[in-house]
């Protein structure tokens, strides 16, 4: 009898947690978004945590961070229990770039990098009301007189000051939470142009954006007529991925299920119609080793871009 008992509880403790991963989660989950609500990524992500939410039989509820270019959402992650229940969803340039110019508190090993899900289209943008439409008429009317650029990001902003300088620019920044602060901006000619993570697919379908150039390394495949700056004759360009993130340490099993999710999300007609329907991203699914691997590659390259370690 006592053996029987011992070998019925060896087998409960060997299946333990195979049975912990088909019971997971258990309780709803929280994706963290990097800005304000209204932007790209945000209304990107509320309908990502809707399909995940179907993937995962538990609801996903969305919480807005915004500061830093996603640094301040990145730093509550890093301070998150590593359980799953909570993951950050969005670009990677405050890992990427941001520790380079500006003290953070975290490092690129505080997260695990599951999925990336649409590979980003930054573009430089400008009302359709302006007087210059092209990077290279922003470059001439600024030679002449000053002018104002709304950023997002660390790296957003170190391009087009280095650019500025180059130019001989009389250049002020001013800083917005994300998309939905930058585009009553620039609609309303408040300033001259922007940066865009890819809310100006809201408006350059209506007429009242104008893409001067992608800072992507390639044309997006959406606006093929948009030139990038590395086409324009400056070495800059941004690469980056919305990826789902979690703090390091998350059980192997849980990072599996919500690796499975993110799949399914990859496939999901509303996450795809959102995706490339609406910000203009192309969808992707791009497991957690090749992005730890690309994380890693585009943090050494500017490092080297910046003259950094």
């Amino acid at each position: 009898m006592k053996k029987t008992l011992v070998a019925i509880l060896g087998a409960t403790m060997l299946t333990a947690p195979a049975a912990m991963a088909d019971d997971w989660p258990t309780r709803p989950l929280t994706m963290v978004i990097g800005f304000n609500p209204g932007g790209s990524t945000d209304i990107q992500g509320r309908v990502l945590a809707n399909v995940l939410e179907e993937a995962l039989g538990q609801p996903v509820n969305v919480v807005n961070q915004p500061g830093g270019g996603s640094a301040v959402a990145f730093t509550r992650l890093a301070n998150t229990e590593p359980d799953g229940y909570t993951f950050l969803f969005g670009g990677l340039t405050a890992l990427t770039f941001t520790p380079i110019v500006t003290p953070v508190e975290y490092e690129i090993d505080d997260f695990e990098y599951l999925a990336a899900l649409a590979l980003a289209q930054n573009a430089i943008v400008t009302s359709s009301e302006q007087p210059f439409q092209t990077f290279d008429e922003i470059i001439e009317h600024g030679k002449e007189n000053p002018m104002t650029y709304a950023q997002q990001t660390a790296l957003d902003e170190a391009i087009i000051r280095a650019i500025a300088e180059e130019e001989g620019l009389d250049l002020a920044i001013v800083p917005t939470g994300g998309g939905a602060g930058m585009a009553p901006l620039v609609l309303g000619r408040e300033v001259d142009f922007a940066y865009s993570g890819g809310t100006h697919a809201q408006y350059t379908p209506t007429g009242e954006m104008t893409i001067a150039a992608f800072m992507s390394a390639e044309r997006s495949p959406f606006y093929p007529d948009s030139p990038t700056l590395i086409e324009l004759g400056y070495n800059y360009s941004i690469e980056d991925y919305r990826t789902i993130v979690v703090p390091t340490g998350v059980p192997d099993d849980v990072k599996e299920r919500l690796m499975e999710a993110a799949a399914f999300a990859s496939e999901a007609e509303a996450f795809i119609d959102i995706t490339e329907g609406n910000t203009f991203f192309p969808v992707v699914n791009i497991g957690q080793e090749e992005m730890e691997a690309n994380v890693r590659r585009i943090r050494a390259a500017n490092e080297e871009v910046m003259g950094g370690d």
